[in-house]
């Protein structure tokens, strides 16, 4: 049973991570009806940042301080991520308003290898190592419960702490400010919003910045455990079933669908992995998802994509 619950909580950590990626997903996709693309390399191009700044600052600046180094370069990520959203929206997204949404899913990959070179030509493109101070060496908790308790890896809580006060803090967004109300309006009805006059383009703006912001957490935790390499684009891949299984439209959707992904992928991989060979968490998820495509399309929380035409 102990063994069987330190896979489980494994896995809902890593899902969690994927949430934040399939967070990107929905959020652009409510606003706009777009499937970004770009997500796995916007995570990959604020990891790049974070990394590149935390070394560059203190020789720039001669700070000493680990923590004030880090705490600067991910200010100058988000920055960055906020000034990538308003080019994004001024140079690709004002002038396809109206547009079918192949050209703009379209657009969206043009975006993807844009930042993907950009970021190597900018950036460099060796492996760069985040160190934000998370624990590496694994603990045991619960003790007083499990005989000799359960063996988890604190990076991985932490990881998961991070990402559940980001999911927080964007639901108290969506739900408690007037900007947050407005993106729900726009989300609902774009042609309904902008006749009460909510401008498309800034809710455009907002949501790829508050996307970029989810993609530099995703990035920075995603660094500090793996190191930040070019395969950190591919993440987004990996949230695919998440969306999937959540729902393009739901942003719990994609917390749930994540967490139901990551423990599938631990599970499956520990428990089915020695009876059907190894590398079954590569492919379990997308398995999985495309099965409950067949009973709801739609997802768990998401709503039918006809519905919103």
């Amino acid at each position: 049973m102990g063994f069987f619950l330190e896979t489980l909580i494994s896995g809902l950590m890593t899902g969690m991570l994927y949430a934040l990626v399939a967070l990107g997903f929905v959020l652009i996709f409510k606003a706009s009806s777009v499937f970004n693309f770009a997500q796995g390399v916007m995570v990959l191009f604020a990891a790049l940042a974070m990394a590149r700044l935390a070394e560059w600052i203190p020789q720039w600046t001669g700070i000493e301080s680990k923590v004030l180094a880090n705490v600067l370069a991910f200010i100058g990520a988000a920055l960055l991520m906020f000034l990538v959203a308003w080019l994004i929206e001024r140079l690709a997204l004002r002038h396809l308003v109206n547009q079918s949404e192949t050209t703009l899913l379209m657009a969206t990959l043009g975006i993807a290898y844009f930042l993907e070179g950009v970021g190597q030509t900018v950036f460099g493109g060796d492996i760069y190592k985040i160190d934000i101070g998370m624990p590496k060496d694994p603990m045991f908790i619960l003790g007083n419960l499990f005989d000799g308790g359960l063996l988890v890896d604190p990076e991985d809580l932490i990881a998961a702490a991070i990402a559940a006060t980001l999911v927080a803090a964007l639901a108290l967004f969506f739900q408690k400010t007037t900007t947050g109300r407005a993106l729900r309006a726009v989300a609902d009805d774009h042609q309904a919003a902008q006749s009460v006059g909510i401008p498309l383009s800034r809710i455009w703006v907002i949501v790829w910045c508050v996307a970029g912001v989810a993609a530099l957490v995703a990035g920075m935790v995603w660094g500090s455990k793996l190191g930040v390499q070019f395969s950190l684009s591919t993440l987004a891949l990996r949230a695919l079933p998440v969306v999937i299984l959540g729902g393009l439209t739901s942003v719990p959707g994609a917390i749930v669908g994540g967490l139901i992904i990551g423990a599938s992928e631990k599970l499956s991989e520990v428990f089915l992995g020695p009876f059907v060979g190894g590398g079954i968490e590569i492919w379990f998820a997308y398995v999985l998802a495309l099965v409950f495509l067949l009973f709801r399309p739609q997802g768990l929380f998401g709503e039918k994509i006809i519905d919103r035409v």
